[in-house]
């Protein structure tokens, strides 16, 4: 059960990371810095240390200010997709390798094809699509939409780890299900 578990939380930290680079980092150094909830590996652990975890929340706010800016904003996501995806893959190696002995190679390439998805969803697509039906003014709600998603995601990751396991096994039944039917108007 340890684990499905540990693979659970860093899928949701890697998916979290997506959205916010760096809030889940900073919720796994809080986490694992000052509770027993985590415990991090080495050279993990370095995200537990306070100057790490100060910087953590200095890029935080960087983040969240630049993403609620209009044409900053698109310019934060184009910088961003690198930076995601690779938080995305530290957040899935540190996680995952808590309770299991996942090569980290392995680990590191799961947590960038998650963050990386779920960052191209958000910056590709989602994005461009409220931008251009409420010429930019529903940019703010959605990206203060997405940092609370960040938070949660991340927390619950952590804390209740069988319900993003659930989570990812719906989403991911939805998206086949979504697929196979286009596919299927297409062909028709």
């Amino acid at each position: 059960m340890e684990l499905l578990t540990g693979i659970f939380t860093a899928f949701g930290l890697s998916a979290s990371a997506g959205l916010n680079a760096y809030i889940p980092l900073l919720i796994v150094g809080l986490v694992a810095r000052y509770t027993e909830l985590l415990h991090l590996n080495q050279p993990w652990d370095t995200l537990a240390n306070p100057w790490i975890i100060l910087m953590l929340c200095v890029l935080v706010i960087i983040e969240m200010l630049a993403d609620k800016v209009p044409a900053v904003n698109h310019i934060n996501d184009l910088i961003q997709t690198v930076i995601r995806p690779t938080a995305g893959a530290i957040a899935f190696a540190a996680s995952a390798n808590v309770v299991t002995e996942i090569s980290p190679v392995l680990a590191l390439a799961a947590g960038l094809l998650v963050a990386g998805t779920v960052h191209v969803a958000k910056a590709g697509a989602l994005r461009p699509a409220v931008t251009a039906t409420t010429g930019g003014a529903g940019n703010v709600p959605v990206s203060v939409a997405e940092d609370i998603v960040s938070t949660v995601l991340s927390i619950l990751a952590i804390v209740l780890p069988i319900l993003i396991g659930t989570l990812i096994i719906v989403a991911g039944a939805f998206v086949i299900y979504w697929l196979y039917r286009r596919a299927n108007r297409v062909t028709t």
